[in-house]
């Protein structure tokens, strides 16, 4: 079973421009399986944590490079210019004038600026725009910003950084890890684009189907389990890595289909931010 809507071959060559370490090789095992010691070389490439409970590279992140590069030059080695970012480490870089968002996804390990071998820059740019998926950022030079949040493209003059455009978590946002999952599958959720804490949030989730999403037997509220101490009704939560790996085991009863993960916030304490969001759609299937 695949796991994400846009996945590569499971090879890739990768080469840090930052940091001087590469990877070459298979990270996949079949269809849905990986190669952890190759993930954590990987890892080491983007300058990611690697730890059981604390990946900060995300999957999706690593199977959609994968993916352009097998499609605009297979076998080309991908130059990372720059990977993952600490949160203090992008707000430096933000204080000394640099185009970093606030809410930058390179925080989360689901963003990467790079150049695959043998492709113009601008192609590249094109290429994720068409695709209507991910984000793409240009600024006229031999890099391309790539993420898998929502899809956006944008270049230097457009890029809304220092606009105020996710003050007070006006874009904050939640994923799922995978992108299919069969029935009885753990499902890990992880918020992102905060900027602001503390954010609180009601413990009940909602899982809601995507055919009739209006209808009461198409939503299954349900609590999952949070890496914090549960307290009451409602989760307080302080930092990036407290809302990160929130998980929930599918029910075994669940139909094949495309769904989404509601989460809802309890208060007003951010005003720009939204009342409550939902996952971008993920498939339940049982093949």
């Amino acid at each position: 079973m695949g796991r994400y809507f846009f996945s590569g071959d499971g090879k890739i060559t990768l080469y840090s421009e930052k940091t001087d370490k590469s990877f070459s090789g298979a990270y996949r095992k079949g269809r849905g399986g990986y190669d952890e010691e190759a993930l954590s070389e990987i890892c080491r490439v983007f300058d990611a944590p690697c730890e059981p409970f604390r990946m900060g590279l995300s999957l999706r992140l690593i199977e959609f490079i994968d993916y352009l590069e097998d499609r605009l030059n297979s076998g080309a080695t991908i130059a990372i210019t720059s990977g993952y970012r600490e949160p203090e480490y992008n707000t430096m870089l933000r204080d000394k004038g640099n185009l970093a968002a606030k809410a930058s996804l390179h925080q989360y390990g689901m963003a990467a600026d790079l150049k695959i071998q043998g492709v113009d820059a601008e192609t590249l740019w094109d290429y994720v725009k068409e695709l209507k998926f991910g984000g793409a950022g240009y600024y006229h030079g031999d890099v391309v910003h790539i993420d898998v949040g929502p899809a956006r493209f944008w270049d230097e003059t457009t890029s809304g950084v220092g606009t105020g455009i996710s003050d007070s978590n006006k874009l904050i946002g939640m994923i799922t890890d995978y992108d299919v999952y069969r029935p009885g599958m753990t499902v890990t959720l992880r918020f992102i684009r905060m900027t602001a804490f503390p954010i609180r949030v009601t413990s009940q989730f909602s899982l809601i189907r995507q055919n009739n999403p209006d209808e009461i037997e198409n939503r299954r509220d349900f609590i999952p389990v949070f890496n914090i101490s549960q307290k009451d009704r409602c989760m307080e939560f302080s930092n990036i890595d407290e809302m990160n790996t929130i998980k929930w085991e599918l029910p075994m009863d669940l139909k094949p289909g495309r769904y989404r993960i509601q989460a809802r916030f309890c208060d007003d304490a951010w005003p720009d931010m939204p009342p409550q969001i939902q996952t971008p759609e993920f498939e339940i299937t049982t093949s």
